[in-house]
């Protein structure tokens, strides 16, 4: 139990680096539309529908062995000639390993840091500098969803994908437990966004994830999430959604205003 405890602050701790500083970095792109939908994250095609097509690949420090999946950037470009200030909002759904790129951005999230009528001019550039910060992620009236993932089969092994996180911060636990029932289980992180089991409980089936929030962490429950039908494939709303921001475990973060 020590073991599992001090691993969980590690977790957390790591979660909270200062991602919500400003950094800068060089950002490219893919030329490839359906590049980052094949992405480590697991999203598959799902992920051209998330934030219209403005998706992006993080280096390991930004990916966090998975934590990081779905997590909201702005990016900016420093080209005064060619970029806009207000840059681009991306979702992160594939690790990026160039180590000369803290991202690489979709086409389309790429073009959107250029002023209008000028994408064509950043898009032959190529690589640009820019400067980045983490932002909540916004999904309006969306609740978290759940995806039973393919290989998933009754009555032991489970593999569940978590979508349209909002807030700012990373889940780092999951608990699947009968709807009802006091008695959890443990999920592992398989990779990317997905979670799975192969002592899953009899259904119906609740959740509760362990989030990044304040300096320690916070659990959400989602108490009736999977029916005793559930199917391979179908996503099943949640019935909440994540809005905490993690308290940055750094000595020092510019806080003030990004001009």
């Amino acid at each position: 139990m020590a073991f599992f405890l001090c691993s969980l602050f590690f977790l957390i701790s790591s979660a909270s680096a200062c991602d919500s500083c400003v950094h800068r970095t060089k950002v490219a792109f893919f030329s490839k539309a359906d590049a980052l939908s094949s992405g480590a994250c697991g999203y598959g095609s799902l992920a051209i529908g998330f934030n219209a097509g403005q998706l992006a690949a993080a280096v390991p420090s930004l990916y966090k062995d998975g934590a990081g999946c779905g997590s909201c950037f702005q990016i900016r470009c420093q080209n005064k000639t060619l970029c806009n200030r207000q840059g681009t909002k991306v979702i992160i759904t594939d690790l990026n390993q160039n180590n000369q790129t803290d991202f690489i951005l979709s086409s389309r999230a790429f073009r959107a840091m250029a002023y209008k009528g000028m994408d064509q001019g950043i898009l032959k550039l190529g690589l640009v500098d820019a400067e980045y910060k983490r932002i909540p992620c916004d999904y309006k009236n969306q609740n978290l969803a759940v995806r039973v993932e393919e290989g998933s089969r009754k009555p032991n092994y489970l593999a569940v994908k978590f979508l349209y996180q909002g807030g700012q911060t990373e889940i780092v636990a999951v608990d699947v437990a009968k709807v009802g029932s006091p008695n959890w289980t443990f999920m592992t992180r398989n990779n990317g966004a997905i979670w799975n089991t192969d002592r899953a409980p009899a259904e119906p089936l609740q959740f509760r994830m362990l989030v990044t929030y304040g300096y320690d962490g916070k659990w959400i429950w989602a108490q009736n999430v999977l029916p005793a039908d559930w199917k391979v494939g179908v996503i099943y709303d949640s019935g909440v959604q994540i809005n905490e921001i993690a308290q940055e475990g750094c000595s020092h973060c510019d806080n003030g205003s990004w001009n």
